[in-house]
This record gives C-alpha cells, structure tokens and sequence, in this order.
C-alpha cells in the first residue's frame, strides 16, 4: 500500500502546469497580458463572457472588439524545456459573432521575445487553433519551428463553425507522436515525422537513373494490317443540295450564288487504325529510389528547448471571439479534466441562447396576431363607416322624396 501511494505522489509531483489563465480575477489579467505596439491600429482585446454563458464572471475572456483589425497580446510565463516530456497546449474559442473570417489560434514563443514588439512575422515555436475564412477555410492550424522554419501539418482538421465555446487540445509527446482533440474528442492523430515536412524524405529518385532509350512503354500501338477503307475520306461540310438561289438574286449586285454549306452526313471524321497489344510492351518504368543522402532520422522532433511566452497574434474580419481556458501542462489527464469543467459549462451557453429565440419568437408571434387584429378593428370600423354614410345618403334620398 505504501509503495502503491509513493509512486501515486511521485507522479502527482511529476505533472506541471507551466501556464493556466481563466481570468476569474476581474481587471488584475492587464497585468498579466501585454498589448504589442508594433502597430498603432492593433485591435483591442477586452474581459467579456459574451451574450450568452453559465456564470458571467465564470465564463470571462479575452475578446476581439473592433471589426477589421490585427490583434496582438501576449503573457509571459518560467521558461519550460520539454525534453522528454508530454506537453499539452489546450484554449477555448468561442465565435459568438458567427465569425466570417479570422484566426482563433494561439503562438507559443520562446521566453526571449519582445512582448511589446510582438508581431506576424515575431518567430514562434508552436502555432495551434482554429482558421476560418470563408465556406473554403475551415480547419485547426498545427504548426510547428523546426530548425528555424514554420513546418503546417499535412493533413486537413476541419474546426468547429457555431456560436458555442470549444476547447481545442494540442497533446505532444517525447515519442514523436500528437493527437489533437477538439471537446475532448480525438480527431487528429499521427507521427510528426510523416504528417509534417520537417524531415528530407528518407528515399529520393536515382539521379544518375534514366529510361532507356528502348524501353516501351506504350501498352497499345497501331495495327499495322488495319488500313483505311477507300472512301473513308469525306468532306466535312457539303453544298446544300435543296437550297435554291433566290429569285431576286442579282449577280452583277450580289455575286455568284453560292448554296449554303451543311454538314456531311457521311463524314468520318480523322481516319485512325484500330489499336492491339504491344508485344514489345515492357510496362510502366519506374525511376529506381535511393537513400537519400541529406536524411538523418530525428527522434527529437517534438523537442522545443525554450517556450516562455503564450500569445495571440491574429486576423478578424467581425470581432467578437472569446479567447479563454489558457492551459500548458505535460498532464493530460487534467487538461481532459479542466476540458470537461468548461464543456458542462456550455450547455447554458445552449439553453440561453435557446431560450433568447425562443422568446423572439413568441415576441414576433404576438406581433403578428395584435397587427392582425388592428387590422380587423380596421375594417369594422371602415365597414361602420359605410354603413353611417348609406344611412346619410339614404335619409338624404327619403327626405327629397317627401319634398
């Protein structure tokens, strides 16, 4: 029993979280975060739970408030090395505003960044979260520094496109390994070696490998025997045998009359020989492979040696994005955990905006029925009119009667 609750301490020791931001703290996060000056017309960023959440302060975080703006922000935290360990970059995103075209991601920068001089081109070592423009652009960016280049990953992970908070989870691992989670739910995994071009390939063509000259490689030729038929050649286009000159047709005005052309009915078309097997046929050539000289296996792929700053450095058309749930850790556990906490959360995200429609609804409903109903009272009283002025003219008309 106690060797059993050793190694569980041990391991509770072990797991770190390098940085957490909820912003439950009221204004204290302006002295966490720093607005980058690199430009003047930076976005800003402000503490709001937006329209629709569980608890207002609960739910609080970043969010882009002007259209049309770069936005730039950045927290600094202890340098972290994750030399054999996991670590786990996990945010929610919410795109109240039914985002159009923005980013929704985040940049992990090494700790010797100037925060008030961060900006697009600012290097960083992990860029991870949601991109959407438009009905093409849809996915979960994974990017990764290798030797001084930004490496995007191969494969398409299409993001979440509601007004609903979503946590997005980035798990890397010392085995070369990821997985990516939105909500909780595994929906990328792989090797960074195959899904990144980080690495040379490990095999490349043969330079000094050509066809030779008599390889075949045309699987059909021309029958030789086949020849063309006598009368295959035909004009396309043929005078039209019932067309007749008009008969106020003037040669000396109009010129010689010519009948319209039309299409040949016994035209054929390029004469072509039927096509058979080759027997020199030798099959497709295939350009041999070699080692390729420049490859050297890397089993430190996922090896960032300094990360120190947590930052969001983007593009939005319609701002209204809450950035929230800031989490680096190598517990993967807790990361699924904290996830779980905000997605409970969601669901009165859900039930308010439903109810809000719900409400609009009725709002609209009765709209309808009370115009209807002045419509009614309208025409009554547009019909009670009639009735009063045939009543008048009919008094009027009884009246001259009796004169």
């Amino acid at each position: 029993m106690r060797v059993l609750l050793f190694i569980a301490l041990f391991c509770v020791v072990r797991s770190e979280v390098f940085f957490q931001d909820k912003f439950t703290d009221g204004d204290d996060w302006e002295s966490r975060w720093v607005s980058s000056e690199h430009a003047k017309d930076l976005g800003k960023f402000v503490l709001s739970a937006g329209k629709y959440f569980s608890d207002k302060e609960e739910d609080k975080g970043l969010k882009t408030s002007q259209d049309a703006k770069f936005y730039a922000i950045s927290s600094k935290f202890p340098a972290i090395n994750n030399k054999d360990k996991t670590l786990v970059v996990q945010l929610s995103v919410k795109h109240e505003q039914n985002i159009d075209c923005g980013g929704g991601y985040v940049k992990l920068f090494p700790s010797s960044l100037d925060q008030k001089d961060m900006h697009g081109d600012s290097p960083y070592a992990i860029m991870f979260g949601p991109d959407i423009c438009g009905p093409g652009t849809k996915k979960v960016h994974v990017i990764f520094n290798y030797n001084g280049k930004n490496h995007l990953i191969k494969k398409d992970i299409r993001c979440k496109d509601d007004v609903y908070t979503h946590v997005y989870t980035l798990i890397l691992k010392p085995d070369n390994t990821y997985e990516v989670l939105i909500d909780n739910e595994k929906v990328e995994s792989g090797d960074l070696e195959a899904d990144w071009d980080m690495l040379p390939p490990k095999t490349i063509k043969d330079p000094e490998a050509k066809k030779p000259e008599d390889w075949d490689d045309n699987e059909k030729i021309d029958d030789p025997e086949d020849t063309k038929p006598e009368d295959w050649d035909q004009p396309e286009h043929v005078a039209d045998p019932d067309a007749t000159k008009p008969e106020d047709w003037n040669e000396d005005m109009d010129g010689e009359w010519e009948p319209p052309m039309i299409d040949n009915p016994d035209y054929k078309g390029e004469w072509k020989p039927r096509q058979i097997d080759n027997p020199n046929y030798k099959g497709k050539w295939v350009h041999p492979m070699i080692d390729n000289p420049e490859y050297e296996a890397d089993d430190t792929l996922y090896l960032h040696e300094d990360i120190g700053v947590v930052g969001l450095d983007l593009w939005q058309v319609k701002s209204g994005t809450i950035f929230d749930n800031f989490l680096i850790t190598d517990d993967v556990e807790a990361a699924k955990a904290d996830a779980e906490a905000v997605l409970k959360r969601v669901e009165d995200e859900k039930k308010m905006k439903e109810a809000e429609e719900e409400e609009e609804r009725e709002r609209l409903k009765k709209e309808a029925e009370e115009a209807k109903e002045d419509e009614g009272d309208a025409d009554e009283e547009e019909d009670e009119d009639e009735d009063e002025d045939d009543k008048k003219e009919d008094d009027v008309l009884e009246a001259h009667d009796e004169l």
